[in-house]
Formats: C-alpha cells, sequence, structure tokens
C-alpha cells in the first residue's frame, strides 16, 4: 500500500507528504542535480516500519517509482535531524543505492551520545551509518552544470544539530520538525529545548519562501504554497511559542 501523496514543485523537486496512520515524516526529493550515474538527492527517507508496523519504506519507495524514480538512483540523503521517524530508512537507502549521508555535526554526535536510544522505544535498531560530509550553516553547492544553490540553516531546538535547507531560486524551505502548518515541534525529547527553538523559527521566518516543506503534515493540512500563506503561519506559529 501506498501511504504517501506525491506533490510536485517547479521542476526538479517532489515532497512525497506520508498519509498514513502511524508517525512518519514528509520525506523531500531533489531530481536530476548531482552528476554521474546516481543523480538523484533524498531528504529524509524516515522510517522503515512505524509503531503500527506501516511499511513507510516501501510506500516511499514504490510512490517514487510512480513517478520514475528509483532509490537506486540516489546519490546523496541529508537529513534534517536523526529521529527514527527521519533518519532509520538511511540504511536501506545506501544498501541499495550506496548513497552518501550528509548532517549536522552536532546532530552526529548527539545521536552517537543520546540520539540513537530513541530507536529502543520504536522496537528498532539504530542505524550505523556514518555521515560522508558534515553540514553548516551556509551555503551548499550541488550539480556540476546546472549548479542547486541550498542555503543550510541551523536551526537547533527540537533536537540539538537539527538543519533546515532553504533552496534560493524555488524559494522552498525544507523546516525538518522546526515548524509545520500551525505548529511546531516537539522540545520534551531529550536535546529538546523551546529557547533554541522560538530563535530557529524566528530566524527561518525571515526568508522568503513561497513553499514550506514541513517535515510532518498537521490536521491542518502539509505543505503551505504561497508567500502570504507562509507569512501567515509563521505569525500564527510565533505567538503560542
Amino acid at each position: 500500500m501506498i501511504n504517501h501523496k506525491s506533490i510536485q514543485v517547479g521542476k526538479n523537486f517532489y515532497c512525497y507528504v506520508w498519509m498514513g496512520r502511524g508517525n512518519n515524516c514528509n520525506a523531500s526529493f531533489l531530481c536530476h542535480i548531482l552528476r554521474g550515474e546516481r543523480p538523484h538527492v533524498l531528504v529524509d527517507p524516515g522510517h522503515i516500519k512505524n509503531e503500527l508496523r506501516e511499511n513507510c519504506f516501501d510506500s516511499l519507495t514504490q510512490a517514487m517509482e510512480k513517478d520514475g524514480f528509483r532509490v537506486e538512483d540516489v546519490g546523496l540523503v541529508i537529513c534534517t535531524h536523526s529521529h527514527p521517524d527521519h533518519f532509520e530508512a538511511i540504511e536501506p537507502v545506501v544498501a541499495r543505492s550506496g548513497a552518501l549521508l550528509a548532517l549536522s555535526r552536532e546532530e552526529d554526535e548527539f545521536y552517537a551520545n543520546t540520539g540513537s536510544r530513541f530507536y529502543n522505544a520504536f522496537g528498532s535498531k539504530a542505524p550505523q551509518v556514518k555521515p560522508f560530509f558534515y553540514l553548516k550553516e551556509g551555503d551548499l553547492s550541488l550539480g556540476a552544470k546546472n549548479k542547486l544553490a541550498i542555503k543550510v540553516l541551523s536551526t537547533a531546538g527540537h533536537t540539538p544539530g537539527s538543519i533546515s535547507l532553504y533552496l534560493k531560486e524555488p524559494k522552498i524551505l525544507i523546516s525538518g520538525d522546526v515548524v509545520f502548518l500551525g505548529s511546531v515541534g516537539r522540545t520534551d525529547f531529550p536535546g529538546g529545548s523551546a529557547s533554541l527553538l522560538r530563535k530557529s523559527i524566528d530566524k527561518l521566518s525571515q526568508l522568503d519562501v513561497e513553499y514550506l516543506i514541513p517535515g510532518h503534515s498537521t490536521e491542518a493540512g502539509d505543505i503551505i504554497a504561497g508567500k502570504d500563506k507562509v507569512a501567515r503561519n509563521f505569525h500564527l506559529v510565533k505567538m503560542f511559542i
């Protein structure tokens, strides 16, 4: 069963919105970006199976295949943070594609010391994939001829090393678990900080965003399209944090 809804934004960007009953993240997919035989970039592959034993990774790969993409052709996986619902499926992605992993150094250290313990709560094994390189705040250029300019933003609060990604030309913000439609990420897990989350949300609210791609959907909906709607959402969530 496919429990992901595919939403295409522009020429090279897809969001795979999780529509299942249990917990799992929304995945982002940047196609035909890298040079070579594995040209795709996957952001936050999600769970393998969640707490309701839904086959989250199988659902994602099937949704990608309906759009004409294979996980075997992913060359890079970027993770906004290391919680199981965003990070667990890194192992099958790497096993099938040989993709490289990138996340922040702070998140890698958090995962090594505390974050991997979350996997016991989900009855799963913590992935043992090591980052190929660390993401740090600033510009990240991907691709060869048609370079994609990405701004990496340090957005701690949900976890100590959470990052968000801003795609400058299409004005897409991948916010991870910092801000959702009408809601914000939790800070009551180990490593969470409400004060840091407020600062991170304020930082993101200064960007010129046309599409906000959150890490999870809410009862209010999933992605936010339109500059005015994005601005109103930031105004709303900042009133309550």
